[in-house]
């Protein structure tokens, strides 16, 4: 007799949120216990002897930005420039002459002006952002927001990503625990077509799609100011969504308040990832607005953070359609992640 997983068609949805459609495959499903990792991201290890992230290692890092608290030794968190960063912090003001006849034909050509940053989450090695109580876990979020307000008053700069890759097969190349951002000089073409179809989506409603986002059996958390949920056309095995109760277009809008109240729930998501799922490298990003968005998108544009275990690997047919097969339904998945029971 065929199981209840087996005997469900695919289905394809599509995200209001992305604009993305994902095909939804029983077919291909599993059993949650064979979704666990199997190249679980190192935990709590000694450090290199000159690991430069580490408190007394300091002279080993790039120019140091600021830190939390400021002008302490005893530093929570610091915010340095990256040392191999992708972008130049130094505008190259004679750029426009270098443009080629060539180059304007096939696409177009800027210089690479930019920020790219780094945040020390810890100044202990083996302390991950997970193992942090919620006000240290809100220190490094209110970093972020210091560093974006900076940023903000380059006019150059369009856009910031807020990003983390934890594990090496998810980006990173330092064990310490730490996050980046990167301030472009450009809106980059997934944050428009997120901007675009939200747009769309308001204008068909009258509503903003990530305060209407689905919450029937796809809520796993919910702390005062925010709820964590598997978005409903999820493209990911077990993403996980953590989106604010109130419309707010910015991420740098957070006040001390709710970034301990999300620091919480952060901590909470994250632990229960990595139980359920056996410490999977994953990755997190924050999609914000543009730092020049005008006033009438704030209607439609709302930020959150989104979270995506590492557990399977992006293939041709992704590649080449943008659309995403997905082994765990999102009910499915959210269903798992309740289960587990943690207090802070």
């Amino acid at each position: 007799m065929a199981s209840p997983v087996e005997s469900r068609r695919p289905e394809l949805r599509k995200d209001s949120v992305t604009n993305r459609w994902v095909i939804f495959s029983p077919a291909r499903a599993k059993r949650p216990s064979d979704f666990q990792s199997k190249s679980p991201a190192p935990s709590s290890s000694d450090p290199p002897q000159t690991c430069p992230f580490c408190i007394g290692q300091e002279h080993h890092c790039a120019p140091e930005i600021f830190r939390f608290p400021p002008q302490n030794s005893d530093w929570k968190v610091r915010v340095i420039q990256n040392l191999y960063p992708a972008l130049s912090r130094d505008k190259d003001l004679d750029s426009s002459a270098s443009l080629s006849s060539d180059s304007l034909v096939w696409g177009c050509l800027l210089d690479g002006y930019g920020f790219h940053d780094v945040i020390i989450e810890s100044p202990v090695h083996s302390v991950h952002l997970s193992d942090l109580i919620p006000e240290d876990v809100a220190q490094v979020l209110l970093a972020y927001k210091k560093r974006i307000l900076q940023l903000a008053g380059d006019d150059s700069i369009k856009y910031v990503q807020v990003f983390k890759n934890h594990g090496a097969s998810a980006g990173a190349s330092m064990t310490h625990s730490h996050s980046q951002m990167m301030g472009l000089p450009v809106i980059p073409p997934s944050v428009s077509t997120r901007l675009d179809s939200m747009k769309q989506y308001f204008n068909q409603t009258g509503k903003c799609s990530i305060c209407h986002v689905p919450t029937k059996d796809l809520l796993v958390d919910e702390s005062v100011h925010f709820i964590s949920v598997v978005p409903y056309a999820a493209s990911f095995p077990f993403e996980l969504w953590i989106v604010p109760r109130d419309h707010v277009s910015h991420f740098h809008e957070l006040d001390q308040e709710k970034a301990v109240d999300l620091g919480g729930l952060l901590k909470v998501t994250l632990m229960k990832m990595s139980l359920q799922l056996n410490k999977p490298p994953f990755n997190f990003m924050i999609h914000t607005s543009p730092l020049q968005a005008s006033e009438s998108d704030s209607a439609y544009s709302h930020w959150f953070l989104q979270i995506v275990p590492q557990l399977s690997g992006v293939g041709g047919f992704e590649l080449g359609t943008g659309c995403y097969i997905n082994p765990v339904f999102p009910e499915d998945a959210a269903k798992i992640m309740r289960e587990v029971n943690i207090s802070i």
